[in-house]
C-alpha cells in the first residue's frame, strides 16, 4: 500500500504543500479558539510597562499617549497575524523560519530573539524583585530566585495539559494588574482630560521623548509573545482543515480574542501613563518613574491600601510575565533549532544575567526602560517575518492577508525600525 502524502494530526500534504481537505470533521467551536490571546497579553503589562509607562507620564505627562494607542493598534494586529498563521499551517513562527530559511539564517535569527527574551527575562525579574523587596521586604536577589520558581509552577499546569486553567489565571493575573493600577488612578487624582486628549495628538518633541516612545513600543509590541502566539493556537481542538475550510469563522473568533485581550492591555497602559502623570504633578515633578519612590509616595499622600495595590500589581505582573516569557523560549529554542532544552535548566540560564544586573546596584527602574528599548530593536524583524510569511498564500490559503493587511504591516516595521535606527544618535547626541 503507498503511503499517505499527509502529515498524521495535521492535515499536511508533503506533495503539494498545502492542507488537505479529504476528512470530514465536526464543526470546530469559538470557545476552543478563544484564549491564548489573554496569554500572550501578559507580555503587554509586564514590569517594563509599569516602568516605562510612568516615566513618560512623570517626565512628560501625557504627551506619549498616542505612542501608546498606535503601539496598541500595532500589537492586535500582530498578534492577530500570529494566531492566524499557527492556525493555517499547525506550525510555531519560529518553526517556519527553520523550514523556509537557510541555516546561518535561522541562527542568526534565534540569536536576536533570544536577546529579546534575555531583555524580557530581566524587566520581568526586575519587576518581581521590586514587588517582593516593598511586599516583604525580601532581598532583589532571593525574590529573583522565587520568581524563577513560581513560574515554572506555574507552567507545570500547560505542561501537565491543563490549558485552560492556565489561560483563566492569565486573564486573572491581567485583570489584577488593572485592578491595582486603575485603584491608585483613582485615588491619586490630579488629572486632566484636556491633556489626555492633547496626548493623543503626536508629539515627540523633547530630548528623552524619542527614548522612552522606543521603550513604550518594546514594552507594548513584544516579539518572544508573537512567537509564543503562534504556537498557543495550536492542539485546541480545531485543525488546520478546520482553519482552511471556515477561514471566516477562524478570522472572526481570533480577532475578537485579540482585541479583547489586548484592548484590556491597553487601558491599563493608558492608565499607566495618567498615573504617571498624576503622581509627578502631585509631587510638584520631584517624583520621575522610580518604582520603590512611587509606593512612598502612594503610602505617604494617600494611604497604605493604593501602596498595597501598587506593589501587588508589580508582583503579579513580574511573575506571572516570567511564566509566559520562559514559555516563549521554550517555543523559540524548539522551533529554530529543532532541541529542546528542559525547563528548568533554560530557567537557570536565563535568569542568570537578571539576577547579575540585580546585584549589580545598577537603578532598577533603569534596567526596567533599557531592557524595553532593547526589546523594541527586535519589533521590526518579527513584523517583517509575520508579513513574508502571512502574505504566501500557497502557505495561509484563504486565511493570507489582505493587501491592505499586509502593506499596514509592512509600514508599521518600517516606522518602528527609523525610530531604532535613530536612537543610537539620540542617546549619543
Amino acid at each position: 500500500m503507498r503511503k499517505s502524502a499527509i502529515v498524521p494530526g495535521t492535515g499536511w500534504d508533503r506533495r503539494t504543500s498545502q492542507v488537505s481537505h479529504a476528512r470530514p470533521r465536526r464543526k470546530p467551536q469559538a470557545a476552543h479558539l478563544l484564549g491564548p490571546a489573554f496569554v500572550a497579553a501578559i507580555a503587554y503589562v509586564d514590569p517594563g510597562n509599569i516602568a516605562t509607562n510612568l516615566t513618560a507620564g512623570a517626565t512628560l505627562g501625557y504627551q506619549l499617549v498616542w505612542v501608546v494607542v498606535a503601539a496598541s493598534l500595532v500589537a492586535i494586529l500582530v498578534q492577530f497575524q500570529a494566531a492566524k498563521l499557527g492556525m493555517a499551517t499547525g506550525m510555531s513562527l519560529a518553526q517556519l523560519c527553520r523550514r523556509r530559511f537557510s541555516r546561518w539564517g535561522t541562527l542568526m535569527l534565534w540569536l536576536q530573539a533570544e536577546i529579546v527574551i534575555l531583555a524580557t527575562d530581566l524587566a520581568e525579574f526586575v519587576g518581581a524583585a521590586i514587588g517582593m523587596r516593598l511586599l516583604f521586604g525580601m532581598p532583589v536577589a532571593v525574590s529573583a530566585v522565587v520568581t524563577a520558581i513560581v513560574s515554572l509552577l506555574l507552567l507545570e499546569l500547560r505542561r501537565r495539559g491543563r490549558t485552560r486553567p492556565f489561560e483563566l489565571m492569565s486573564a486573572a493575573a491581567l485583570l489584577l494588574v488593572g485592578a491595582g493600577i486603575g485603584y491608585d488612578l483613582l485615588f491619586v487624582g490630579h488629572q486632566s482630560a484636556s491633556g489626555l486628549a492633547a496626548g493623543l495628538i503626536p508629539d515627540l518633541g523633547g530630548s528623552t521623548a524619542l527614548l522612552l516612545a522606543m521603550g513604550i513600543v518594546g514594552a507594548t509590541v513584544m516579539p518572544h509573545a508573537v512567537y509564543l502566539h503562534s504556537a498557543l493556537v495550536q492542539g485546541r481542538g480545531v485543525s488546520t482543515e478546520d482553519a482552511w475550510r471556515r477561514p471566516a469563522f477562524v478570522r472572526r473568533v481570533l480577532r475578537l480574542d485579540c482585541s479583547l485581550a489586548l484592548g484590556i492591555a491597553t487601558v491599563i497602559n493608558v492608565s499607566m501613563i495618567a498615573l504617571g502623570a498624576g503622581l509627578g504633578a502631585a509631587t510638584d515633578g520631584t517624583w520621575t518613574g522610580d518604582l520603590p519612590a512611587a509606593h512612598a509616595e502612594l503610602a505617604a499622600r494617600v494611604g497604605g491600601a493604593a501602596a498595597l495595590a501598587f506593589a501587588v500589581a508589580l508582583l503579579c505582573s513580574g511573575v506571572s510575565s516570567a511564566g509566559i516569557g520562559t514559555l516563549a523560549g521554550d517555543v523559540v529554542m524548539r522551533g529554530f533549532l529543532g532541541r529542546r532544552v528542559p525547563v528548568h535548566v533554560r530557567r537557570l540560564v536565563t535568569m542568570a544575567p537578571a539576577v547579575l544586573a540585580l546585584l549589580s546596584g545598577a537603578s532598577l527602574t533603569g534596567l526596567l526602560v533599557l531592557s524595553q528599548v532593547t526589546i523594541s530593536l527586535g519589533v521590526p524583524v518579527v513584523l517583517f517575518l509575520l508579513v513574508y510569511f502571512c502574505r504566501d498564500r500557497a502557505l495561509l490559503g484563504p486565511l493570507v492577508n489582505a493587501r491592505l493587511t499586509t502593506w499596514t504591516a509592512a509600514a508599521a516595521g518600517a516606522v518602528v525600525a527609523l525610530l531604532a535606527c535613530s536612537l543610537p544618535f539620540t542617546l549619543l547626541f
